[in-house]
């Protein structure tokens, strides 16, 4: 097929990004905000050799899975995939994705992914968001997300995967720039003033943090910011992060706090975390019950255990763990996110922990040809690259009697299990937990037991 051409065609499947797989003439062709089953007209706008691209046209007999979405912008916008899908139907694509990943890099031909843990209302349950601020070409300052793939703005007006209490803010942050003229962030010319909003509230507690991201050192008029953003009810934290490279990196590393301590407070279960504006902290405070819930569950501690928790973050899951077990040992990068972990310790009553701070594939290997350190459990929560080879066979070496491996990329994570399985571990469990629901993300938590004799 070539670019303009059009074709009916039955959607067979889909892929990892979201968009439908059909075929027409055995040509395939992705299609973007289709759905598995949906029978419809379409237009070519990119052609290739074996594959192509292309567009509804028109829907002729829609999926049995098919829902209305409940955003107007869910199409053009970048921050889900997966609306148009009923809820069952996006556990099930999350279950494949996992089990395809698993059997084809992985190599795991006999294994069977049990249902996907999911939610229970997958709406409203985004405990952060980051806006982008700009210009429409009217001269309106914009506040949304990113279209797909690109960098143009989507005017959201209300996010359904966000919090209510962002709609409101976010109009306050608009009144102020449009009052003082302050004016938005451009990317191309790195001109302007306001980049980022980020909003994070907490799920347990109702505090809300509200961070400006700028492009410089200091905002204008910068307390009738502050008395607009304190009529909100919740209001608990209130600072500017100061971002001057001309890069998409979102947040830069110099805070300017403006109001309150300089950071939030939540809980996941009974364990309590600070949270500050540049802190990782997972997005769906429910769901991240289940999911170290699972991590516990499969680390077996029974209370004499050495645990080391890589890429630890706060030390969300290291501080589940420390209840369980007879030490545990946290390594993270970010020396920010060290100080909160040492902290949340502290205010836990937590002293069975200990924090440091480095790269996980420098800090284990040293450790363990320096001090000859030995762990009972591993736990590895790494970013989606997944784990660095080095660190794979410092594991392998330690020969813990489980590694518990949080993964949010499940593509990695079969490459690093089939690693660790042809070098004396088995896989003992896995399971997938939906903390992102109506997009294509799911994160996996499995089991690794090592075999005697290995």
């Amino acid at each position: 097929m070539e670019k303009n051409d059009t074709a009916e065609v039955r959607i067979e499947d889909i892929a990892e990004d979201g968009q439908g797989i059909g075929r027409a003439g055995g040509y395939t062709l992705f299609i973007k905000d289709a759905v598995p089953g949906d029978l419809v007209e379409v237009k070519v706008i990119k052609a290739k050799k074996n594959y192509g691209y292309a567009r509804i046209l028109r829907m002729i007999e829609p999926s049995p899975d098919r829902v209305e979405p409940r955003c107007p912008v869910a199409g053009p916008c970048g921050g889900c995939q997966l609306q148009a899908m009923s809820y069952e139907s996006q556990l099930e694509f999350k279950r494949r994705k996992i089990e395809n990943h698993l059997k084809r890099i992985g190599g795991f031909s006999d294994i069977t992914v049990p249902p996907v843990i999911g939610m229970e209302d997958p709406f409203h349950y985004r405990n952060k968001a980051q806006y982008p601020v700009g210009r429409s070409k009217d001269g309106k300052i914009l506040m949304g997300f990113y279209a797909g793939r690109t960098h143009s703005i989507i005017e959201t007006g209300h996010c359904y995967l966000g919090q209510p209490v962002n709609d409101e803010i976010l109009k306050l942050i608009r009144e102020y720039m449009e009052e003082n003229r302050v004016e938005p962030y451009d990317e191309e010319r790195h001109s302007g003033l306001v980049r980022h909003v980020l909003i994070r509230v907490g799920y347990h507690t109702g505090e809300i943090m509200v961070c400006l991201v700028i492009n410089g050192r200091r905002l204008p008029a910068v307390h009738q910011l502050k008395e607009k953003l304190l009529t909100v009810k919740g209001m608990s934290c209130i600072s500017l992060c100061v971002n001057q490279e001309k890069s998409n990196v979102i947040l830069g590393e110099k805070l300017i706090n403006l109001y309150g301590p300089g950071y939030i407070t939540d809980r996941i279960g009974d364990i309590r975390y600070q949270i500050s504006p540049l802190s990782f902290y997972q997005v769906n405070p429910q769901q991240t019950e289940k999911l170290y819930g699972k991590a516990l569950e499969f680390a077996g501690l029974k209370g004499g255990e050495v645990v080391w928790d890589l890429y630890c973050g706060i030390g969300t899951i290291s501080l589940f763990l420390a209840r369980k077990a007879k030490r545990v040992y946290g390594v993270e990068i970010v020396p920010a996110a060290v100080e909160n972990a040492k902290k949340n310790a502290r205010i836990n009553g937590i002293a069975n922990a200990e924090f440091y701070v480095g790269k996980a594939e420098d800090v284990l290997p040293e450790m363990y040809r320096q001090k000859g350190v030995s762990a009972d459990v591993i736990v590895v929560d790494p970013p989606r690259a997944g784990c660095d080879e080095v660190l794979l066979d410092t594991i392998v070496k330690m020969a813990p009697q489980r590694v518990v491996y949080v993964s949010c990329d499940s593509a990695t994570l079969a490459r690093d299990l089939r690693w660790l399985c042809d070098r004396g571990y088995e896989i003992g469990g896995v399971q997938g937990v939906d903390m992102f629901g109506q997009t294509v993300h799911v994160e996996t938590v499995c089991l690794m037991s090592r075999v005697e004799g290995k």
